[in-house]
């Protein structure tokens, strides 16, 4: 088994596939309407989906609002320089909600963004050590 996607509905598929594509620099792979349904499925990463996990983008074309809540905590990116590529983001239009530095409880950078949805992109300096990344699963049980 691997994971292929993850789905998240949003109110505005352009200004979500702006935000992906665009700030993040993930490429538009496939999108398709189902007008009997009324949605449209856009789908957005990285790579190819035959190699590795992206993003479900799903517009439900009579909804403009949907409920976070607070079971889904966030998406998380590896970078090499979370400083360079915060500013970079910001440049591009991207909203970060939580400037670069250490984690609290851990010595792991992190830096969070915000999508137009409200949905957090976490992004983590790549240099982090297992045990720096067991430090980071350890705190996001406990404060997130």
């Amino acid at each position: 088994m691997r994971i292929l996607h993850t789905m998240l509905r949003v109110r505005d598929l352009e200004a979500s596939k702006a935000f992906y594509c665009d700030v993040l620099g993930m490429k538009l792979l496939r999108q398709k309407d189902y007008p009997d349904g009324k949605f449209t499925l856009a789908f957005v990463g990285y790579g190819s989906e035959a190699d590795s996990a992206v993003i479900e983008l799903t517009h439900n074309w009579e909804r403009d609002h949907y409920d976070l809540g607070d079971a889904f905590g966030h998406i998380a990116l590896g970078v090499e320089d979370i400083y360079r590529t915060c500013s970079e983001l910001t440049a591009r239009g991207g909203k970060v909600v939580r400037q670069p530095g250490p984690m609290q409880h851990g010595s792991t950078v992190i830096a969070f963004l915000e999508d137009p949805d409200g949905y957090k992109i976490e992004l983590i300096q790549k240099s982090a050590s297992p045990q720096t990344a067991e430090e980071v699963a350890m705190a996001r049980a406990g404060n997130s």
